[in-house]
């Protein structure tokens, strides 16, 4: 059996580059030759705490690449295609899954999670996880297309889009910048964006944002209750002062989007809870990016916005660094100094 250069977490901040087996795909798989994979804030915990299901595994599901090997049963993929894929193996046969609904399934695998991921030369990958990308996509920026899948799937929750509505979006990461951009791409002009780090709040402006408003600079509740509150808010940070937060930024029967997790007891002030109460507030999580026909149209739309150049996310893949760099990547990350937005490993920078 031939070996592949992978990452393999083996502990806490125990990220390994070593030879691994390259995976041995089942007849319902393809073998993907990884090409890009970005660093999830997901992956951190991962990396840094140990938090795994066990050891060893390979980490890492945002990715792109080529098929290089396809299974026995594959009839609609060939090899040499190039493609990112959905990492969420669902059941296929809990009630949930029955009835369309991939992401609420109870039994599910993950690549990059409950098994091995991309943060290697190749992956093994179901055939019906995999997404063609268009020429003019490179691989890097195909990397991209998980995160901004999540950013559709939350800004689907609330149904259609109003024209001439307004928005915010609470965080100015990976997350909340493809969520600002996609809302802009559904139609809305007056999109807001909220965070402390101004270098992020610069670029949200480059990219289209209506104002980008730094929260360490200015009082965002007075600031909203002087210009008028929005129909829509998006919580992307995780960041629980701003969760609790929320209600007091929309209108009357407003819609607010929690993507971000929450690391800490969430806790509303009487007030706040009588905001959603007289307000008859729409409230509603958004978990991960997939619906019927799996993987679902946020795949789709996530492609298409990319070919169009509707989204750019070319300016948020801030550090691109090869596989061998290892836990460097994530120190990178974790650094404020540094400024990143996405860190990314992209194979052949030197292995």
């Amino acid at each position: 059996m031939e070996d592949m250069k992978a990452l393999v977490v083996e502990g806490e901040k125990n990220l390994n580059y070593k030879n691994v087996p390259i995976p041995v795909i089942k007849d319902n798989e393809v073998l993907v030759k990884v090409h890009a994979c970005g660093i999830c804030g997901s992956d951190i915990p991962r990396a840094k705490d140990g938090g795994v299901h066990s050891y060893p595994i390979i980490i890492g599901h945002e990715f792109s690449g080529e098929i290089v090997k396809v299974g026995t049963t594959i009839k609609n993929i060939a090899v040499g295609q190039r493609v990112t894929a959905a990492p969420l193996i669902p059941c296929g046969h809990c009630e949930n899954c029955a009835t369309g609904r991939p992401a609420m399934c109870t039994q599910y695998s993950f690549i990059g999670s409950r098994q091995g991921g991309a943060m290697a030369q190749y992956v093994a990958v179901p055939a019906e996880n995999i997404v063609p990308i268009a020429d003019n996509i490179t691989y890097e920026q195909a990397a991209c297309i998980e995160p901004l899948t999540v950013a559709i799937h939350g800004i689907e929750r609330v149904g259609q889009l109003k024209s001439g509505s307004t928005a915010i979006v609470y965080g100015a990461g990976t997350i909340g910048l493809l969520t600002m951009q996609c809302l802009l791409a559904k139609g809305l002009e007056h999109v807001y964006i909220i965070d402390i780090d101004q270098a992020k709040l610069d670029l949200a402006k480059k990219l289209g944002a209506y104002e980008a408003l730094n929260s360490s600079k200015i009082d965002v509740l007075q600031y909203f209750s002087e210009i008028g509150k929005v129909d829509y808010a998006f919580e992307t940070a995780g960041v629980n002062i701003l969760q609790a937060q929320m209600p007091e930024l929309v209108k009357k029967t407003g819609n607010i989007v929690y993507i971000g997790t929450a690391p800490r007891d969430v806790v509303f002030p009487a007030k706040t809870f009588e905001l959603i109460l007289r307000g008859e507030l729409n409230i509603t999580g958004s978990w991960m990016s997939y619906s019927a026909p799996f993987p679902g149209s946020e795949w789709i739309g996530a492609v298409e916005y990319l070919q169009s150049g509707k989204v750019k996310v070319d300016e948020l893949i801030t550090h691109t660094l090869p596989l061998s760099a290892g836990y460097k990547a994530f120190e990178i990350l974790l650094n404020k100094e540094e400024k990143a937005i996405k860190v990314m490993y992209v194979m052949g920078k030197d292995n």
